[in-house]
């Protein structure tokens, strides 16, 4: 049996869930990825950082709150790199 299925079997909610914040880390990381040269390391550092931080949360609530939170830095970032050409 896989290990994420060992402690838990997901109901429709934690699958959701679980791909709302997959969704969240791939377009981080698409993001980062047009990140000046100098600043992409550390940002791509700083993303999976915040997902490895958060990786034992099991409150629902928090977990919406985190992916909300996340689509607002994101897109922050996003507009700003636009600013800036990149």
């Amino acid at each position: 049996m896989p290990w994420w299925l060992a402690s838990h079997p997901m109901d429709l909610q934690d699958f959701l869930l679980r791909a709302r914040v997959l969704k969240l880390y791939r377009q981080a990381l698409r993001i980062s990825a047009r990140a000046p040269p100098s600043a992409k390391d550390e940002l791509r550092h700083t993303i999976r950082q915040e997902m490895q931080n958060n990786r034992g949360c099991k409150d629902k609530q928090r977990i919406r709150y985190l992916i909300s939170e996340g689509m607002e830095r994101l897109k922050r970032l996003d507009e700003m790199l636009d600013m800036q050409g990149h």
